[in-house]
């Protein structure tokens, strides 16, 4: 993708392109209040493009526009999403990636581009696996702010080098990550992800012709079927981070004994994305092909609509969840917001997710990549968590206000505010 100025579908804040005031680098109003333009911002976000249908794309979709409405001004450098040359989504540039694999061969040129000429606060912001970042010119950038995942017990080596640079402020996405940073002498600032309104119970959507659907009607399931949803990309083989096997195997297992039970699975179904083939293991598994139904390829690989994602969370009666890992967990939010219960792993990030729904256990797994460790979910635990959850069916009202507190406009007011005024210390700090 190299258009020169794509839009977004979602509905999206005005940039700093279609705001004289910024564009001028004068203060601007937000909510009648001028900002300063010594409290403001001017940062170049690296993560996937925000039209990407990714979780970092819909954490930079989300964070990059409430910066910009809130008079900070920011540019998003794309790893993922966009190649050739830059371009522009809803008034807001985007650079492209660069050769290497993660694009940190062209960070600080970008950077240095887009902060070359301003009075503002200037600053990196990293949304992605810090481990990555390997660059030498990455030394010269002397203000990094990066929202860190931490999947690991303990934050693994690779990951504590990176946060305890000089010109790097790790922002934890989970509780447990500051944990384990602050158990290794890292200092962090704590700031969740969010989620967009649209994710409330949703029984159903309305098409392009008018027509209502279910979203048991967008699965391909009957409504009496006890439906077990998965929502999770298939990347990575070594290791395995989203337990494909052991949560396929649990589902094989109990769906023997409850012939009514069926999977629907939000992903792809092919290794094409470098993950596994899924339907060996389906098979492998015991899972007959008409107990299974995968997302529409070519609509899951353009990104379903978040409104049509919330119906097929809604009509789900059980997300399966547990994973080796996780830094944070979107679906899992996203899930509870439309009144499904949830199974995750009682590891990493996981159970301070967890508001109406079951912990499955898990045995260490040494990740000898980072240097660190994993778990494997155990699959009787996954199984019994799968029992409890067909005699509990129906929307979770503790669900959905548990998932309340990751609104993103209350995410973006309680966490990214204030840690934005620290972090904006912490610069002048540093050049003093």
């Amino acid at each position: 993708m190299n258009e020169s100025n794509h839009q977004g579908r979602a509905d999206g804040f005005a940039g700093t392109d279609g705001d004289p005031a910024l564009a001028a680098g004068r203060g601007a109003r937000v909510g009648g209040v001028r900002v300063r333009p010594a409290d403001r911002i001017r940062a170049l976000w690296y993560s996937n493009a925000p039209w990407a249908g990714t979780g970092y794309g819909q954490q930079t979709q989300q964070a990059v526009q409430r910066l910009i409405k809130d008079g900070h001004e920011v540019a998003v450098h794309s790893n993922y999403g966009l190649h050739g040359a830059s371009s522009n989504w809803n008034g807001i540039k985007i650079y492209p990636a660069g050769l290497s694999n993660y694009s940190d061969d062209i960070i600080a040129a970008h950077w240095q581009e887009w902060t070359q000429s301003t009075d503002l606060v200037k600053l990196l912001i990293t949304l992605f696996d810090v481990w990555v970042l390997k660059a030498p010119n990455l030394e010269k950038i002397p203000n990094i702010a990066s929202w860190v995942p931490v999947d690991h017990a303990p934050c693994p080596p690779d990951v504590v080098n990176w946060c305890k640079k000089p010109n790097v402020m790790p922002i934890a996405m989970s509780q447990f990550g500051h944990k384990m940073l602050e158990n290794v002498g890292v200092r962090s600032v704590y700031v969740p992800h969010g989620i967009e309104p649209v994710f409330k119970p949703t029984p159903h959507i309305v098409d392009t012709s008018g027509k209502k659907m279910t979203g048991r009607q967008l699965m391909g399931w009957e409504d009496d079927r006890f439906v077990v949803m998965m929502t999770a990309a298939n990347k990575g083989v070594h290791p395995p981070r989203k337990a494909f096997a052991e949560n396929l195997m649990a589902f094989g297992m109990f769906a023997q004994k409850n012939p009514d039970a069926v999977l629907y699975m939000h992903t792809d179904e092919t290794p094409s994305m470098g993950g596994i083939n899924l339907t060996v293991l389906l098979r492998a598994c015991g899972i007959e092909p008409d107990r299974v139904k995968f997302a529409d390829p070519y609509t899951y690989r353009m990104g379903y609509p978040q409104n049509a994602l919330a119906s097929l969370y809604s009509a789900a009666d059980v997300l399966l969840a547990t994973s080796m890992g996780e830094g944070f967990g979107i679906p899992v939010i996203e899930a509870q917001a439309c009144g499904t219960r949830v199974i995750v792993s009682n590891f990493s990030a996981q159970p301070e997710l967890l508001g109406d729904g079951w912990l499955a256990e898990g045995q260490p797994f040494w990740d000898a990549a980072q240097l660190s460790w994993f778990i494997t979910p155990n699959v009787p635990s996954i199984i019994s968590a799968l029992n409890e959850a067909k005699n509990n069916r129906g929307v979770s009202q503790q669900a959905v206000a548990f998932a309340k507190q990751y609104d993103a406009d209350a995410v973006y007011e309680k966490y990214w505010k204030p840690a934005l005024k620290e972090i904006v210390e912490w610069c002048r700090l540093s050049q003093s």
